[in-house]
């Protein structure tokens, strides 16, 4: 076991670890010549770490003193739907725009079984629950990442067929009536287009797939009916989706990654980005905004759940900060690891207080 090895990055493991090539050292001064190089390594990164170290705690006690002088309030915070499962039902869906939603989504949404438990599912799994179990929850956007062979995947670790998260979301829309999903599928990073795919969707999801058409963000939820599916197809080397087509193309779904375990430094270039798009009723694409933070390979932590942890508890703050500082109507799509009631609970009230017009 090598507890410093991230998947959370497409990085080799000979550079992961640093590694010499794999073949016998022959000879002591070779043997000592190795020995010193290594400690001589070794020795440099201790400064960085104990800067690296310095600057987290640094970032986590600017987040608790923000939290502690700005608390969690905004339009309608205290509600609490009754059927999450339902939610938008609950909302009214003849009163719900969809550019009005602030959607709750997950980032890597089916890793819940990605790698080895207790060896490599630590460093690359970003939900412990299934996809049907998050949209139970609330969640109504989904990231799945794919390869070749259409298994999903997060970087070099594989988990089951797309037909698991397939055979989800068909049960959980066989068990709702009022509910849309935005669902994106892309290819990972480093891997090949899965062959055909896109027909491959259109056949599994048929009649439920709402088609590209950027009348749609204007759109109520009921005007959308029987459709429940906004698909999202992002391919690396084969063709993107036609305008006006079944699929929607990477251009109607944007986000600004900020790549770093710093907590206080994502929230705010979270805030920044935001603040530079359109407002909602004006964009004919969605934005997302992720509530994460990313395990770096420079630093000894990187199992997914204690770093992503730094930012995890200030969902609410951040939304607070977004009507504080006037960008209240640049949110979107809100996405976050590790899903739970209380990041949907957020979500829901927000779009909840713009339909009802308390933002």
């Amino acid at each position: 076991m090598l507890p410093f090895i991230s998947y959370k990055h497409n990085i080799s493991l000979h550079s992961l670890l640093h590694l010499h090539p794999d073949k016998e050292v022959e000879g002591e001064e070779r043997t000592n010549s190795s020995s010193s190089s290594f400690l001589l390594t070794m020795g440099s990164c201790f400064p960085k770490q104990r800067e690296r170290r310095k600057a987290i705690s640094t970032e986590r006690k600017t987040m608790r003193d923000l939290h502690q002088s700005c608390g969690e309030d905004f339009p309608a915070c205290a509600l609490r739907p009754t059927d999450r499962k339902n939610w938008m039902a609950g909302l009214n869906p003849e009163k719900i725009h969809i550019h009005k939603i602030l959607w709750p989504g997950t980032h890597d949404s089916a890793t819940n079984k990605i790698g080895f438990p207790c060896i490599t599912r630590p460093f690359a799994r970003c939900q412990t629950l299934s996809i049907y179990q998050q949209l139970v929850i609330g969640t109504r956007v989904l990231d799945i990442r794919v390869q070749k062979d259409r298994r999903v995947c997060h970087g070099i670790l594989v988990t089951y067929s797309i037909d698991v998260v397939i055979r989800d979301i068909k049960k959980f829309l066989s068990e709702t009536k009022s509910e849309i999903i935005l669902l994106e599928i892309r290819t990972e990073y480093g891997h090949d287009d899965p062959p055909d795919f896109e027909q491959y969707l259109v056949n599994q999801f048929g009649e439920v797939l709402i088609h590209q058409d950027d009348n749609v963000f204007n759109k109520t939820i009921a005007e959308l009916f029987p459709k429940r599916i906004i698909c999202v197809w992002k391919p690396r080397n084969s063709p993107q989706p036609k305008a006006g087509g079944v699929l929607w193309s990477s251009g109607h779904l944007k986000d600004d990654w900020i790549n770093t375990d710093l907590p206080s430094t994502k929230f705010e270039s979270n805030l920044k980005c935001l603040s530079e798009q359109p407002p909602i009723s004006t964009r004919t694409f969605f934005y997302r905004v992720e509530n994460t933070v990313t395990p770096q390979p420079d630093y000894p932590i990187v199992c997914v759940k204690p770093v992503t942890g730094r930012i995890h508890e200030y969902a609410r703050l951040f939304i607070t900060q977004c009507f504080s500082r006037g960008i209240e109507d640049r949110m979107q799509i809100f996405s976050t690891d590790f899903i739970d009631e209380d990041f949907v609970d957020a979500c829901v009230a927000v779009t909840y207080s713009r339909i009802e017009r308390k933002a």
